[in-house]
């Protein structure tokens, strides 16, 4: 099965490194996964996508055609790209930097603090570990495990005791989240 998850944020919010560990991630969970990056001339402030494809069996297009997951970071890439997600996708928001209600097609719909969370750790540069943390518990696309492993593989050896710690964070997040929608749909 094809899984398309698309990462949109500004230049300088770590979305490219995000996209890089994820895809790394889904390897390690022995799946084939494909990285694909698009960003402007600026370094920080332009926009910046990432996008991997997820399969069981050989990826013949890199690109994703629908997303399955959407994962805004921005405001600006939140609105250029929710138009583009198929009905039953999940798209996560933080919640401090994108103003968005309910998308136009029905999905799983999740605004997260990883600003917020970034900040409480003492480093906004980790927002981007954070949020992969909950995208792991929430969509359950790549094993805990597995996506831990690439944060530690990409992420300088100076940072990570941060990073690890912003991982777990996100992941409890995640998990947070998931559990008080469950408690709300009874």
């Amino acid at each position: 099965m094809r899984t398309e998850i698309r990462f949109v944020a500004f230049g300088g919010q770590g979305i490219i490194l995000a996209g890089v560990i994820f895809g790394e991630g889904a390897i390690n969970d022995g799946k084939n996964a494909v990285q694909t990056q698009s960003y402007g001339p600026e370094s920080r402030g332009g926009a910046a996508r990432a996008e991997v494809i997820i399969s069981g069996e050989k990826i013949d297009y890199p690109m994703v055609i629908e997303a399955d997951f959407l994962i805004a970071l921005s405001q600006p890439g939140y609105d250029k790209y929710i138009a583009e997600i198929k009905p039953g996708s999940t798209v996560i928001i933080d919640e401090d930097l994108v103003d968005a209600e309910k998308p136009p097609v029905e999905c799983a719909f999740y605004k997260l603090p990883f600003a917020r969370a970034a900040d409480r750790l003492g480093n906004r540069i980790v927002m981007n570990t954070i949020m992969l943390g909950s995208v792991c518990s929430i969509t359950g696309v790549i094993g805990k495990e597995s996506l831990l492993k690439a944060v530690k593989s990409n992420v300088p050896e100076k940072f990570l005791e941060l990073n690890i710690k912003a991982f777990n964070e996100g992941y409890k997040i995640g998990q947070q989240t998931v559990k008080q929608k469950n408690i709300n749909k009874k």
